[in-house]
């Protein structure tokens, strides 16, 4: 099998979120390694990962896929990236940048983030994922340690989506110009607007998208 066609393969066993061999069909583990065994450049194999999350992001935002063929896909991506670890260390693949992420204190919901973490890292960015019920002095305190990042505020109550404001308030007093991301289930643009935020994404691949923004 040609190179390529393995680049297509991890592309589609990502988007289907199959992460390991099931019978005779490799998953995106053994995929990723052959590709790298048989000479792929790691940025086109990031590229392959980043376009199966693409596609099924895509259907995810027209109501063709739901919550758990997104986590299945990021697990999948996150198979891939463990052999990619290595080249983002020695600098062959760049980064795109740095992303703080967390979910606001008061708040243990984690799917929304995870799925956003997941779907970030695999698009080539460092991920530094605070966890759940993220006071605002650990956000700023992230900045601290990597300069430059930007930051993504993730709530699913009411109740807490209005600490959000809190968090942009004490992290910009530290570092003014750290721009930061809000999502969430009650989260809307005009309330994004209305706390400072530097940008609202309804979902994982309007993350990317935002970030992508962000950064250029």
């Amino acid at each position: 099998m040609s190179v390529e066609s393995v680049l297509e393969l991890i592309a589609t066993q990502t988007a289907a979120g199959k992460a390991t061999r099931k019978g005779d069909q490799d998953g995106v583990d053994e995929l990723v390694a052959q590709a790298l065994a048989d000479g792929a450049a790691p940025s086109d194999v990031l590229d392959a990962l980043v376009k199966g999350m693409g596609v099924v992001g895509d259907q995810f935002a027209a109501g063709k896929a739901f919550v758990p063929n997104m986590l299945l896909a990021a697990r999948a991506m996150s198979k891939g990236m463990a052999h990619l670890k290595p080249y983002f260390s020695s600098g062959e693949v760049k980064r795109k940048g740095t992303f703080v992420v967390g979910t606001v204190f008061g708040d243990l919901h984690d799917i929304g983030k995870n799925l956003v973490a997941m779907t970030v890292e695999g698009n080539g960015w460092e991920v530094i994922d605070l966890g759940v019920d993220v006071k605002p002095e650990a956000f700023a305190a992230a900045v601290a340690e990597h300069p430059g990042a930007v930051v993504g505020l993730s709530a699913l109550l009411t109740t807490t989506m209005v600490n959000m404001e809190k968090i942009i308030q004490t992290v910009r007093a530290a570092h003014p110009d750290t721009k930061v991301i809000v999502g969430g289930a009650p989260i809307t643009q005009g309330f994004a607007d209305q706390i400072g935020a530097s940008g609202y994404a309804p979902n994982p691949a309007g993350a990317v998208e935002l970030l992508a923004s962000l950064a250029a």
